[in-house]
């Protein structure tokens, strides 16, 4: 079967932006999904244990500047950070290499993802749109789910709220193919865990929080001092799949440490730098590439959609505020 054409990229990007659009309504100059978060600056410090992995620049200085963005899952701006509707967590790195140069983590609070490709995706959040109109039993999101073991699972999986966006677990969604200076190629997943460990709330205690709890609870955190959190490597057997994200690997398989973030400052101008930065899952750096898992593409295309409608949409309001 021949690869999808950069075209057919675009359109299925398009469908899952409608699809966002259809289940959480349209709220210009906000993302259609993870739409409420908080943009941190701080510090990327490698490992030694890096080198042995990759020959990416980052990982070949002695620090990195970096920006990270927290997030709550859904396209409502003003979802409560306890509602069951706000997981999974998002985690978004940004490593800045230099004035028009950088490389992204994206990631989030689960390990894995609903659907292997970007056209199911789509199927899944249509399915979620048509079940919200009622009508009989089995709803189009039960047919979907009972056809797609991952995607139940996913929906299935426990969520629970953590104490602090910086006491929580992140996973990128996808694998990468990181090459050594030797030119020895490994495929990996990046983990990043809290260097005070994960904590969460029960249902009872998570339900008494102030709607912005996350939000406020970061903002004081790092006004006492830096928060850290640590970036490893989950590696690849030579049996696993790799281009598949609801594929999960062993949990014995070897983790490299690949470096610690050390967050210090809420960003400036945190809503406009919020609306301005537009991630991206596909590495565009020496040392780290693709690993051929179809939704990169679709993703990224995806990325860029939404983040050049919502900096049109910042420009509007920033043009309509000096008149």
């Amino acid at each position: 079967m021949p690869a999808p054409s950069q075209e057919q990229f675009t359109t299925v990007s398009y469908d899952a932006l409608q699809g966002f659009d259809d289940l959480s309504g349209l709220h210009p100059g906000f993302r259609p999904t993870h739409a409420k978060g908080i943009l941190l600056n701080g510090r990327f410090i490698p490992s030694q244990e890096a080198l042995t992995l990759t020959l990416a620049p980052h990982i070949q200085r002695p620090e990195t500047p970096v920006a990270v963005r927290f997030s709550d899952f859904g396209g409502i701006p003003a979802i409560p950070d306890n509602s069951p509707d706000a997981a999974p967590r998002g985690m978004a790195i940004r490593f800045m290499l230099g004035e028009h140069s950088h490389t992204d983590i994206v990631a989030h609070s689960v390990d894995g993802f609903p659907t292997r490709t970007a056209v199911e995706f789509v199927e899944f959040l249509r399915a979620a749109y048509a079940s919200m109109q009622g009508g009989p039993s089995p709803s189009p999101i039960e047919k979907f789910l009972g056809a797609h073991p991952a995607a139940l699972e996913f929906v299935q999986v426990p969520k629970p709220v953590a104490t602090s966006f910086t006491r929580e677990r992140y996973f990128a969604v996808n694998a990468y193919r990181f090459i050594d200076s030797k030119g020895t190629a490994r495929y990996g997943r990046y983990r990043i865990q809290p260097e005070e460990g994960p904590e969460y709330l029960d249902a009872q205690a998570a339900s008494t929080r102030d709607p912005n709890f996350l939000v406020d609870e970061v903002r004081t955190r790092l006004s006492a001092g830096p928060v850290r959190m640590n970036i490893m490597v989950q590696v690849a057997d030579a049996s696993d799949v790799v281009d598949d994200s609801t594929v999960h690997w062993p949990e014995d398989r070897p983790q490299i440490p690949f470096g610690t973030i050390e967050l210090t400052e809420v960003a400036r101008d945190n809503e406009a730098s919020q609306r301005r930065i537009i991630f991206d899952p596909i590495p565009r750096v020496e040392g780290i590439e693709p690993s051929g898992d179809p939704l990169l593409d679709a993703r990224a295309n995806l990325y860029l959609l939404s983040g050049r409608r919502r900096r049109a949409a910042g420009q509007t309001a920033e043009a309509g505020a000096r008149k």
